[in-house]
């Protein structure tokens, strides 16, 4: 008889299994479709299978961990206490920013394939996905990750240009901010969650990164469009396409404002029938997590959160209209203060 406690660690160990065979499979392929083939079974079959409908049997994990190179015996020691986290680590040899995205845009329509699937994001600075609206604001965040955070190769020297963005990634970045968009999500920001962006630009200017001030202002340029496009969709209470005119509805948007709690990047997915959290690490990566106490600690904080925040979508005009100003009103200094 396999007792709650049982089922629930097998439960686990399955999402984990699947997790790891969607990020080992090309973006433009379907996961179910993918593992039916292996498994011999139908896309919807597979797919109960995935969302842990129905477990799998002993043979049909050992199938997909043998043709994808998975230690089951590494799925299934989790000791006690112990939290099992998985995850790739961006570097220059065999995961590389547009692997990165690519993992990114799997996960994303992962999430997309529950009927009820929502995400809350504790900012420490600005959501990872708002960097991919606008291909100038893009190149930048490209290009300072890789150099200043990755430390990649043939970087060191290099100076910032907006033509060294490689043409193939802002499609690819396109396509991961369509996936997010389609989602429910709930943003918890502080005043200063923009700061950082600002001191990478500043940083970046004083160490003679841009070739001129003139790129610094397209990038400016390029923030302020992402801003009032947040601003706009905190006012209807929903996503919708930047440059869309008719604002076709998308998934729900709640943007929080909490005066004194800054986040640290912190992503929890909650779908159907598990949750899952994003942890960053080593300032750029994340590492994934299904475990259970901790995922639904982090629920409860995220939670709190909300409760010690104010909600600035839809609602509380006068709070959001101040939160917006203020740091347009930043943009707007440092955009004075450039010599062009």
């Amino acid at each position: 008889m396999i007792t709650n406690a049982a089922a629930m660690d097998i439960n686990q160990i399955q999402q984990q299994l699947f997790q790891i065979v969607k990020n080992k499979i090309p973006a433009e392929l379907s996961v179910a479709d993918e593992v039916g083939k292996l498994l011999n079974i139908s896309s919807d079959s597979a797919y109960r299978r995935m969302r842990s409908e129905k477990q799998i049997t002993f043979e049909e994990a050992y199938i997909l961990a043998n043709h994808f190179k998975i230690s089951l015996d590494q799925l299934m020691s989790i000791s006690a206490g112990g939290i099992l986290f998985q995850g790739n680590i961006v570097n220059d040899k065999n995961y590389g920013f547009e692997q990165y995205l690519t993992g990114m845009l799997h996960t994303m329509a992962y999430f997309n394939s529950f009927k009820n699937k929502e995400l809350y994001y504790s900012c420490k600075d600005m959501p990872l996905f708002h960097h991919f609206y606008v291909r100038e604001f893009a190149a930048f965040k490209w290009f300072f990750w890789l150099k200043t955070y990755l430390h990649f190769p043939g970087f060191d020297k290099r100076k910032f240009k907006f033509s060294d963005f490689p043409d193939e990634l802002f499609p690819l970045e396109q396509q991961v901010l369509g996936m997010y968009n389609q989602l429910d999500s709930r943003e918890i920001w502080n005043i200063e969650s923009m700061s950082i962006f600002f001191r990478q630009i500043e940083f970046y200017r004083e160490a003679d990164i841009f070739e001129s001030d003139e790129d610094i202002l397209r990038v400016y340029e390029a923030l302020e469009k992402v801003w009032d496009h947040l601003e706009k969709q905190a006012a209807l209470g929903y996503k919708f396409k930047l440059d869309d005119p008719e604002r076709k509805r998308l998934g729900e948007y709640k943007m929080y404002f909490n005066e004194v709690l800054l986040g640290d990047n912190s992503i929890l997915a909650v779908t159907d029938n598990t949750k899952m959290a994003f942890m960053t690490h080593t300032t750029f990566n994340f590492m994934l997590t299904r475990d259970v106490a901790f995922t639904e600690n982090m629920y409860n904080h995220m939670q709190t959160q909300m409760k010690r925040s104010t909600l600035i979508s839809e609602v509380s005009e006068k709070e959001r209209s101040r939160f917006f100003r203020i740091i347009r009103e930043r943009i707007q200094k440092r955009k004075e203060a450039l010599e062009v």
